[in-house]
């Protein structure tokens, strides 16, 4: 069972994709993790990727899709993965098709999560981050708030708003999702193989039809 994790920025696919991991006992595949990890292992592919972060550049289509070829080729990802981040546009997505294909694998279920934008923007605009690097907890301002406002409830110092989860820099992301991959939707489901999953709720609530729709479509009787 081989799914895609689609949705745009504060969606909730982190949050999904562990569960389903759990849940169906296949590996939840990143490109961020995957990235981390081969410039962490100090790989051929991660020297090559490190170049081009240290020089401010996007890491090259063509080294990332290595990157997943090598990932989806391992033993764990036998009996299928999900994967969460790639692709990002209709390229990428007929990149990674030929990058299966040379696997035997194909896409199962491309899973869309669906959120709109004024409560993406509620969402991350709401997250905040203790400023002490050693504890680093993580709340939110309308979802789990501290038990002091702007104290972190673990080591008492204070919380921040990172640069990214700011409104200016969030719109801008959601705008880039639009543009570029949005038109996933469509590229899968012409292919039959895109589903829309309602993202407001709860976390349970959501999984529920996550967990329904891939039921539905992977999974044998």
């Amino acid at each position: 069972m081989n799914l895609l994790l689609m949705g745009p920025p504060g969606a909730g696919k982190g949050t999904q994709g562990k569960r389903l991991a759990a849940k169906f006992s296949i590996p939840l595949v990143s490109t961020g993790d995957i990235l981390r990890a081969n410039v962490g292992e100090g790989t051929e592919l991660g020297k090559k990727a490190k170049d081009f972060m240290e020089k401010g550049a996007l890491v090259p289509d063509k080294l990332v899709l290595e990157m997943i070829e090598s990932r989806l080729d391992e033993d764990d990802c036998a009996d299928g993965f999900i994967l969460d981040g790639f692709p990002r546009n209709t390229a990428q997505a007929e990149a990674l098709e030929v990058t299966l294909y040379s696997l035997s694998k194909s896409v199962d279920l491309a899973l869309g999560i669906e959120v709109p934008p004024d409560e993406l923007v509620r969402r991350l605009c709401g997250r905040r981050v203790c400023t002490n690097k050693e504890c680093g907890s993580g709340y939110h301002v309308d979802f789990d708030p501290p038990a002091v406002d702007g104290a972190c409830d673990d080591c008492k110092s204070a919380l921040y708003q990172r640069a990214d989860d700011k409104e200016e820099t969030i719109k801008s992301r959601l705008e880039v999702y639009e543009e570029q991959t949005k038109p996933l939707i469509e590229y899968y489901t012409e292919r039959d193989l895109f589903k829309g999953i309602n993202g407001l709720g709860t976390v349970d609530e959501i999984n529920a039809l996550v967990t329904a729709a891939i039921d539905d479509r992977c999974v044998k009787p």
